[in-house]
């Protein structure tokens, strides 16, 4: 059985990220072999009930050569798979933590042909989709004719190259790509119940023939049984539901949501994700796109 839902490595690639209980969710000591064991040991969990999309990216620590290693050790399942990563953000952590600075930014024709040999290396061949990593407004990504030929390039050899956006003005920067005709195909983007805005410009998106891809549907743990006693779980307790089996589910039942990615960084949180039910957009949770970037942009990481 193939599921609409996939397999984030945001959080199980580098030992500090944001999702809330971060740090408790990892092995004690999170050295490399801690989090390559874990990270091999989901992804043979996810791949046993049935989830077949793989995400990763340059940024997530050692993210693409673990999901790389475990390619190589069941070469009979990259056939069946389809993954993604994603170039435009370098990890600069140093496997730390409790770094001051976790990625740095930069969407250069440069930068493109520095990670892409990485990707390749990495994974041990192209991925299936490859996005520039979390585009905004003040990215010169769209506007850069160089870069976009060199996208259109990988596009020809069967790589469908797309982008990965993030902040308060997604839909504007998706409607943007969504008006060259060239290269982009995919969109993976910030959909939750708290954060829908840009649910109308990724139905647009799919009516153009993009994949869509949602991300952080369970907005980095505070959809989640780690935020404690908030309104959305009281809710979801009152429907039987663990809140994110209920976020998943929302995000499930948009028409244009083609993959949902779990976050997941244990074997139990990834069974509880995938025990979604279909649910409405539960409008009574939204809150306006700063509010809710300017809460993420305070969480820390862990």
């Amino acid at each position: 059985m193939t599921l609409r839902i996939g397999l984030g490595l945001a959080a199980l690639g580098r030992p500090g990220y944001i999702n809330l209980g971060h740090d408790q969710d990892l092995p004690p000591r999170r050295e490399v072999e801690d989090l390559r064991h874990r990270t091999h040991e989901l992804l043979d969990e996810a791949w046993r009930v049935g989830v077949r999309y793989f995400d990763a990216a340059r940024s997530y620590g050692l993210a693409e050569k673990f999901l790389g290693e475990w390619l190589a050790a069941n070469p009979g399942r990259r056939a069946e798979l389809t993954i993604g990563s994603k170039w435009g953000y370098t990890y600069v952590a140093d496997w730390r933590h409790d770094a001051v600075t976790h990625e740095v930014k930069d969407h250069s024709l440069q930068t493109f042909e520095r990670q892409w040999p990485e990707t390749l290396q990495a994974l041990g061949g192209p991925p299936d989709f490859y996005l520039v990593h979390s585009l905004t407004s003040d990215s010169p990504a769209l506007t850069d004719t160089k870069l976009l030929d060199r996208l259109g390039e990988l596009a020809a050899d069967g790589v469908r190259v797309g982008l990965s956006t993030s902040g308060p003005h997604q839909a504007a920067t998706l409607r943007q790509a969504l008006k060259l005709d060239r290269p982009f195909s995919a969109v993976q983007a910030t959909w939750n119940v708290l954060e829908p805005s840009v649910g109308t410009a990724l139905a647009e998106a799919h009516d153009a023939g993009w994949f869509v891809v949602v991300k952080e549907a369970v907005a980095n743990g505070r959809l989640t049984s780690k935020a404690g006693e908030t309104p959305f779980n009281e809710f979801a307790g009152q429907h039987h539901l663990s809140p994110d089996a209920l976020a998943i589910g929302a995000a499930a039942a948009q028409p244009w949501a083609d993959i949902v990615l779990s976050g997941a960084t244990t074997a139990e949180q990834l069974e509880s994700n995938l025990a979604y039910a279909n649910a409405t957009p539960l409008a009574e949770f939204v809150q306006e796109p700063s509010e809710y970037w300017s809460e993420r942009s305070a969480l820390p990481w862990i």
